[in-house]
C-alpha cells in the first residue's frame, strides 16, 4: 500500500468537518477545495474574485509545495465561481498561474459558497512524474 501525508493549513475547520487541505498517495496530490480565506479567517479580495482567485491559487500552491510537488503538476483545476458573468476575471488570474501549464479546467457556477462574500472556490489534482 503507498504511504498517505495528509497537509494540514491549520484551519480550525478541518477537525471540525474532517478534511485535510491536500492528500498525497504515491504521486498523487489532491487538493481540498481552497477560498480566499487567510490564517485569521478573514476574507481576502472582498466583491473582487480576480484577487480571490489569485489568493486561492497561493495557498494551493503552498500546499503543493508541501506536499514535495509545484504547479507545474496539476493536471486538473476545478473552479466553483458564484457568478458566471465575472469568469474573465477569474480566468485571468487561473491564466496567470497556468499560461504554460494547460491543466485541464472546469468553471461551474454554483448558488452559493459557505459565505456569500466568498466568490470563488478552487480545487486540484497533481500528478508527479515518477521521478520525483
Amino acid at each position: 500500500m503507498k504511504k498517505r501525508i495528509n497537509i494540514s493549513s491549520g484551519a480550525k475547520w478541518e477537525d471540525i468537518v474532517g478534511y485535510s487541505r491536500a492528500v498525497r498517495v504515491g504521486n498523487m496530490i489532491e487538493v481540498a477545495g481552497t477560498t480566499a480565506v487567510d490564517e485569521r479567517g478573514e476574507i481576502v479580495g472582498v466583491n473582487n474574485p480576480y484577487e480571490q482567485t489569485k489568493y486561492i491559487l497561493a495557498k494551493i500552491e503552498s500546499a503543493l509545495i508541501e506536499a514535495g510537488a509545484s504547479m507545474k503538476d496539476v493536471v486538473r483545476t476545478r473552479m466553483f465561481v458564484t457568478d458566471i458573468s465575472k469568469w474573465e476575471e477569474i480566468g485571468k488570474a487561473h491564466g496567470e498561474f497556468f499560461k504554460e501549464i494547460k491543466p485541464a479546467a472546469s468553471m461551474i457556477e454554483v448558488k452559493g459558497l459557505i459565505n456569500p462574500e466568498l466568490l470563488v472556490e478552487i480545487e486540484v489534482t497533481a500528478v508527479l512524474s515518477e521521478d520525483k
